[in-house]
């Protein structure tokens, strides 16, 4: 909780415009800490949940590999894997990109939406949003808890601004400026 009052403290200095947030619990209460410091509401939405990963949620790192090792190993190597039996990261994506294109879409513009949600949901949706091919996503590698990244428009479509930051981002002048 202190980490999410520290990030909704600095975040407010960005003055968002919205903010929409995954209905699970941990999501739903870090964007309640931004909703009180802001006064705006939180909209929430089931399909910013994290990625659903079947038989292996629950299990830590060394069960996971111990148990399906060879799911593991195929999943690390950028195949597509239903983890689990569970969603594939394409499939996450799919339910949560199109949720954050519709509410930014509603901003004034230079508008600023926040989005909070689960390191694996947002490394998908930034990855379909950049249109990364897929197998590329993981290279934007995982999310600290409560830490962000800053989209922008750039010329030709979205541009990643800021990844996994704590602080709050600095203008950069670029090819696009």
């Amino acid at each position: 909780m202190a980490q999410a009052r520290r990030a909704a403290r600095l975040l407010a200095g960005l003055r968002p415009d919205a903010i929409i947030a995954s209905d699970l619990q941990r999501a739903a209460a870090t964007a309640a800490e931004l909703a009180a410091v802001t006064g705006l509401p939180v909209s929430h939405h089931s399909e910013l949940r994290e990625t659903y990963a079947g038989v292996w949620q629950g299990l830590t790192h060394d069960e996971i590999i111990a148990r399906h090792g060879e799911e593991y190993a195929a999943w690390k190597r950028g195949e597509p894997v239903r983890r689990g039996g569970g969603e594939l990261e394409t499939e996450v994506a799919d339910r949560a990109a199109p949720v954050v294109l519709e509410q930014a879409g509603k901003l004034p513009e230079d508008g600023t939406l926040v989005v909070v949600s689960h390191g694996g949901t947002i490394r998908t949706t930034i990855g379909r949003l950049l249109q990364l091919e897929s197998r590329s996503w993981e290279a934007l590698g995982g999310l600290t808890n409560c830490c962000w990244s800053v989209l922008g428009e750039g010329a030709r479509g979205w541009r990643l601004l800021e990844h996994n930051a704590g602080t709050l981002p600095e203008p950069v002048l670029g090819d696009d400026d």
